[in-house]
């Protein structure tokens, strides 16, 4: 079993018993987090393993639930476990962006349809280069350069119409100003024409749309069995099937809220001419 799937396992594990300490105390998920003194709507993704708890949530929900002396050492095992993996996540972003990429793009080439959603920037396999650089400006510049070559790398997968893609970001994504407004135009010119290319879906959620779910950070899916997170300090690889059917779903809720071909086009050329009106 390797890193990711012995890290996956030992959440499972880490949430279940929590779960199971809970019900055998007789608690609700209510009581007991009003006891541990944070929200029910925290302690729910803690038992489905959708957050990693701080080793002090579950120093106070082993006491809320009287936990015996070795079920407080097998859940503190497991989180000090994870939490170590998490840093070492923070390490990699830190440090080695370009291997992250070229992990990504080993996946991709197993895949065969990617799913991809992006709500305040332009998806990885869109971007231009010079987008890139903004992307990776905090990197040491030999770094930055070696990342942005393995995501330009990564983006030859669009040409393969043996795969399919469903690419879809919000507006606001494409007004973030990562640049000047004539690296925004150069930019938004790219996701035309990639829209073009027949294996390739671009959806654009368009700011007057009324919505109804509210996805907290961008996710990749790969084919029906992988999932890829990332956030400020870690990349979350899923392959819990469980899991990853909790992002196919929310991708997609926030796909049939999307505009596509022509009419994503349309709103293409709309923030183009704004960011170009603009510079």
């Amino acid at each position: 079993m390797d890193v990711p799937e012995r890290a996956q396992h030992e959440r499972a594990r880490l949430s279940s018993l929590l779960r199971e300490l809970r019900m055998d105390a007789g608690l609700s998920s209510s009581e007991a987090a009003r006891r541990c003194g944070f929200s029910q709507s925290k302690l729910s993704k803690i038992e489905n393993g959708m957050l990693l708890p701080a080793e002090a949530d579950v120093t106070a929900l082993l006491r809320v639930c009287q936990a015996t002396s070795g079920q407080r050492t097998d859940a503190l095992a497991l989180i000090r476990r994870l939490r170590n993996e998490s840093e070492s996540a923070r390490v990699v972003l830190q440090r080695g962006a370009y291997r992250k990429q070229r992990q990504i793009g080993q996946i991709e080439a197993e895949t065969t349809l990617f799913r991809d959603f992006q709500p305040t920037f332009v998806l990885g396999l869109l971007q231009t280069p010079a987008y890139m650089r903004r992307v990776f400006a905090s990197l040491p510049a030999e770094d930055a350069e070696r990342a942005v070559d393995a995501r330009m790398a990564r983006q030859r997968v669009l040409r393969d119409t043996t795969k399919r893609f469903d690419l879809v970001m919000t507006e606001g994504a494409l007004r973030w100003r990562a640049g000047s407004s004539a690296m925004m135009v150069e930019q938004l010119d790219r996701i035309a024409a990639v829209s073009e290319l027949p294996n390739v879906r671009v959806g654009l959620v368009a700011w007057h749309t009324e919505v109804d779910v509210f996805p907290s950070s961008a996710f990749h899916l790969y084919d029906d069995r992988l999932a890829i997170v990332g956030t400020l300090t870690a990349t979350a690889t899923i392959a819990d099937p469980r899991d990853v059917a909790l992002y196919l779903d929310q991708f997609n809720a926030v796909s049939r809220l999307a505009v596509y071909d022509d009419a994503a086009r349309r709103l293409l050329d709309q923030i183009r001419d704004d960011h170009r009106a603009s510079g």
